[in-house]
């Protein structure tokens, strides 16, 4: 046995302690591989599939992807396929999350914030790309919509509802300066959307269709900048400005320690991101492939499952982690997770993929229609009013839930005028102004 590890140094030193807690709660499989030396490889890879494959009772899901790629090749139902990649990728998207998280356990809480939240959008980011290459423009503008809709409105109003039914004998209370920081720069995103839709509908462009287009790419560079500067002033210039104000949290050292302390290592979680990305790229293939099909055999619209269903199971490692965090009193971790999710998918992703689309040839824009634009204004005031008192409780909760029920069933009788259009290359094609 390793010297460091006998004796009273094993409990007395970081290392022993963390040692001791990753093996504690592993199981049988990790206890055998423990056993037999934990530094050999092929043990330290059987504790590393235990933890990550065989542990979470929601990877009981992960046969649906395999069937959902064997009924693509053997029928043409593709709303099974739709429910089988939408079911397939619910696990995956929460072991994401888990292995991001993990990996937050060595770089510090603020790196660990961001990657939480990049790592956690990048099923809608892989969906997106497909979509684009598909020229289905309006199922990637949708899906970010729903994204932000989902994460504000359900993600945050089920945090706050379950944190506050469990802390019901007081309101919990989180750093209002980084909320409204958030807020600022989703009000930024919604003025980035409503210009081009402005543009288009009172018909003031220089050059229909294709002014519109221009300020969108103008103004998603813009957006990336400034979203970039955020991200330096959050990590270096701010970084005391995001601290937890709770001041439980320095009064439970231990447990904050048990908290953060990895079950994986630190390589062991970037291989998983791989891997696990990987996966869920092969099956957002397949489930964009059926969105048009499914749309036509379950009589759904489009623009329903672009905007509720596919966010919800990319939304799903998120929604898992702010609740947690909300249970445990950690209010500024759940406002990353839920608005800062929202504020990188508004200010990134969404600008990200206008550029990369414009690499493709694709006319991606800005232009997320009337009715998309207005409901996401409406939802950063609402949002925006709900954190600035700086306090949570679950009135506040159940409020963003109902909303998200409201969009929900909006989406769901609302006939996309896009839809209408021809389709070409591009996905739709905007109509041509009459010459005079």
């Amino acid at each position: 046995m390793d010297p460091e590890l006998n004796g009273e140094d094993l409990y007395d030193s970081p290392l022993g302690v963390r040692q001791m807690h990753t093996f504690e709660h592993i199981g049988p499989l990790a206890a055998v591989a423990q056993s037999f030396g934990p530094r050999r490889a092929h043990n330290r890879l059987l504790m590393s599939i235990y933890i990550v494959v065989f542990k979470a009772k929601i990877n009981i899901l992960l046969p649906f992807g395999p069937l959902a790629v064997i009924l693509h090749y053997l029928t043409q139902k593709h709303g099974w396929i739709f429910f089988f990649s939408l079911v397939g990728i619910t696990p995956l998207a929460e072991r994401l999350g888990y292995a991001t998280e993990q990996l937050a356990c060595y770089t510090g809480p603020t790196i660990g914030g961001l990657l939480n939240a990049t790592f956690g959008n990048a099923t809608e980011m892989i969906i997106s790309i497909y979509a684009l290459k598909n020229g289905m423009i309006r199922v990637v503008q949708q899906s970010l919509l729903g994204s932000i809709l989902s994460n504000m409105l359900l993600v945050l109003g089920c945090a706050f509802f379950c944190g506050g039914i469990v802390h019901s004998d007081k309101d919990q209370v989180f750093n209002k300066a980084a909320a409204m920081v958030n807020s600022g720069l989703l009000l930024m995103a919604v003025m980035g959307l409503t210009f081009p839709a402005v543009l288009h509908f009172t018909h003031s462009e220089v050059q229909y269709g294709k002014s519109e287009v221009s300020l969108s790419r103008f103004s998603s560079c813009v957006m990336l900048v400034a979203y970039a500067s955020y991200l330096v002033f959050q990590i270096k210039s701010r970084h005391n400005l995001y601290s937890p104000l709770d001041e439980e949290d320095t009064q439970n050292d231990d447990d904050s320690i048990e908290d953060d302390i990895p079950e994986i290592t630190l390589w062991e979680s970037v291989s998983w991101l791989a891997v696990l990305t990987t996966w869920v790229s092969i099956l957002s293939g397949y489930l964009v492939d059926a969105i048009q099909g499914a749309s036509e055999a379950m009589s759904m619209p489009v623009a329903f499952i672009s905007v509720v269903l596919l966010p919800i199971v990319g939304n799903a490692a998120e929604h898992a982690s702010a609740i947690m965090f909300a249970i445990k009193n950690k209010l500024d971790i759940t406002l990353g997770v839920a608005i800062g999710s929202s504020t990188q998918i508004s200010m990134f992703l969404i600008p990200f993929c206008v550029v990369i689309g414009w690499m493709m040839g694709q006319d991606m824009d800005l232009n997320f229609q009337l009715f998309e634009t207005a409901t996401l204004f409406v939802t950063v005031l609402v949002v925006a009013f709900m954190l600035q008192e700086g306090t949570a409780n679950y009135f506040k909760g159940l409020m963003l839930i109902l909303c998200y029920f409201i969009v929900a069933a909006s989406f769901f009788v609302h006939i996309d005028p896009a839809a209408t259009q021809p389709a070409v290359s591009s996905g739709w094609q905007k109509p041509s102004k009459s010459s005079n």
